[in-house]
């Protein structure tokens, strides 16, 4: 089982600011996260999935 993965470690993996990743969870549209006490954590098998998810989208493959 691969570890979960923190705000600060998504966002550096997506090349985006750790904001953009917020404003996406409270719009609903950026990758599920997981409530571990008062930090979000990320799968990061969900993390790739919701990334080739956006970018099929975004070639008009999906």
């Amino acid at each position: 089982m691969e570890r979960l993965l923190s705000a600060d470690e998504v966002a550096e993996f997506l090349g985006i600011p750790v904001a953009t990743l917020y404003q996406w969870r409270h719009k609903g549209c950026g990758p599920d996260a997981y409530r571990v006490g008062r930090h979000l954590r990320y799968d990061p098998a969900t993390v790739r999935a919701w990334l080739q998810e956006h970018l099929a989208v975004e070639r008009g493959v999906g």
